[in-house]
């Protein structure tokens, strides 16, 4: 399939069979072997790939999705460190002025009626231009967790010489710049350091029960003034209930009414998950800056990282639940006495997601708080080597545990990748290899599913999903034995660790 000639960041695309340097074999029929399994994934990637970016699914999600981009890349890396690094520059060309980067480009080609909240309904281009939003490109208005710093390095590491001769990181270092600056200014609600998400799909965790309590103060919109194309594609059983969707829609609106204004919203939540994600990337932005000879830049970035992870700790470890939880900046303590601001605090959400495991990434984390965090992911709560496959998204023993309704109880890839990589850094190299087997066993059985049941591993939502089979061959081609070592990618010996989907090198 020709994808038509694209030029971004300088390089000019042709053809799938440019961007692979190999030609591809039909896929073969599968079987439950490691090659297989890599060959199935790669297929996965081929097929959503649109010429410049990598859609999550054709049917459910058309678009280009910001954390799964990032997510895709990594993978992709292993297959084309080219298109790799296509798939980020094409998302950190859509970045606005302030420094945001959106969590969905939208493509031009695709219906409007195929996604909602659709280009009409965030206008970047109009309620977004006090922003700064690109007038070239529609977006949506909200962002996504900040892995991309992350996965340009991963990416860079897959092929140096590659990444050098195109000045992959020179170009891509002062976006990743701007957007840490945007988070760590401008979202900085709590007036501690934190990033603070203004809606729940900017965690990434969209429909979490963490965030009943801090939604249950939103007005719903209007149902007849929209309609859920999610429920086209996917079961109303495993999505979200038309209540919460009414109040997404409800705070997306708002925040797009107030020209993407930070700082006055009725939602602000101080998220584990998210600002272990910026963290990490900003210990990988620290190496990219080392690599481009910014060392001054750099020590001072790691030193941030090291500190903003004892901020985490302060602000968000719960000792008693050997767990991070959120903390809701609008509850009543935080609000005081009418000041839509508050002071500052806010409550925790005593409620025991995923994202409350993710700061387990962290190198800098405190050995007491990383046991605990080991001992709660093998508890009762998530199961990790007990009964649960793979992590649940949330608690298993709630009562509002449901192993299929999304990101209330299925268990997704990409927190599970994460956390795989958390076990591994900490030292729990038996845990992280049973986890990995769990994973790949999992991704084959499910077709790539999007999301499955932690119990089963009964796939749910879509198949042939980006970042399930993106993350699967990254578990299947990554040495894991680096990341023991090097919690932000084994550096590569050259090009040589690129597979095409035929196993060729892609140089």
């Amino acid at each position: 399939m020709d994808v038509g000639s694209t030029n971004v960041g300088g390089t000019n695309v042709g053809s799938t069979a440019q961007l692979t340097a190999a030609r591809r074999a039909p896929m073969p029929t599968p079987t439950p072997t490691t090659a297989s399994l890599r060959e199935r994934a790669a297929e996965v990637l081929w097929a959503n790939w649109t010429g410049t970016s990598t859609v999550p699914s054709r049917q459910l999600y058309p678009h280009q999705w910001s954390w799964d981009s990032a997510f895709i890349a990594i993978g992709l890396r292993h297959l084309s460190p080219l298109r790799a690094q296509l798939e980020l520059e094409t998302l950190l060309s859509a970045q606005w002025d302030d420094g945001r980067v959106p969590h969905i480009v939208f493509n031009p080609s695709v219906p409007l009626d195929a996604y909602f909240p659709s280009p009409d309904f965030w206008r970047s281009t109009t309620a977004g231009r006090t922003a700064g939003a690109p007038g070239d490109v529609q977006t949506s208005g909200i962002v996504q967790p900040p892995v991309h710093a992350l996965a340009a390095w991963l990416v860079h590491r897959a092929d140096p010489a590659l990444s050098r001769a195109r000045s992959f990181l020179a170009r891509a270092h002062p976006r990743l710049a701007a957007w840490h600056h945007y988070l760590l200014s401008q979202r900085d609600a709590g007036g501690a350091g934190l990033a603070s998400v203004v809606h729940p799909w900017e965690q990434g965790m969209d429909n979490s029960p963490c965030w009943d309590a801090p939604l249950s103060r939103v007005t719903p919109a209007d149902p007849a003034a929209y309609r859920r194309a999610d429920l086209d594609h996917g079961a109303a059983e495993d999505r979200p209930t038309d209540l919460d969707y009414g109040r997404y829609v409800r705070l997306a609106a708002d925040y797009r009414d107030r020209r993407y204004a930070d700082g006055a919203g009725e939602f602000a939540v101080e998220d584990p998950s998210f600002n272990a994600l910026l963290i990490a990337s900003e210990h990988a932005l620290a190496r990219i800056e080392a690599e481009l000879g910014l060392h001054d830049v750099s020590d001072a970035r790691e030193s941030r990282a090291r500190a903003l992870t004892g901020t985490l700790v302060e602000r968000l470890w719960d000792p008693a639940d050997g767990l991070f939880l959120c903390r809701d900046l609008r509850s009543a303590k935080g609000d005081g006495k009418g000041d839509e601001k508050g002071d500052g605090n806010g409550e925790l959400v005593p409620e025991r997601g995923v994202g409350g495991l993710v700061p387990l990434i962290l190198p800098a984390l405190p050995q007491h708080v990383a046991t605990a965090l080991v001992r709660t992911a093998c508890g009762p709560h998530f199961g990790l080597g007990g009964p649960a496959r793979l992590v649940p998204s949330y608690d298993l023993t709630a009562s509002a545990f449901d192993p299929r309704r999304y990101w209330r109880g299925p268990a997704w890839f990409n927190t599970n990748w994460l956390l795989e990589r958390g076990l591994r850094l900490h030292g729990e190299r038996a845990r992280a290899d049973g986890l990995r087997r769990a994973l790949l066993d999992v991704a084959g059985e499910s077709g790539f599913a999007e999301y499955v049941d932690p119990y089963t591993g009964r796939g749910c939502g879509a198949r042939g999903f980006g970042w399930s089979a993106a993350l699967a061959l990254d578990l299947l081609l990554d040495d894991p034995a680096g990341r023991d070592d090097e919690p932000h990618g084994r550096p590569a010996d050259g090009p040589g660790a690129a597979l095409t989907s035929e196993g060729l090198r892609d140089d």
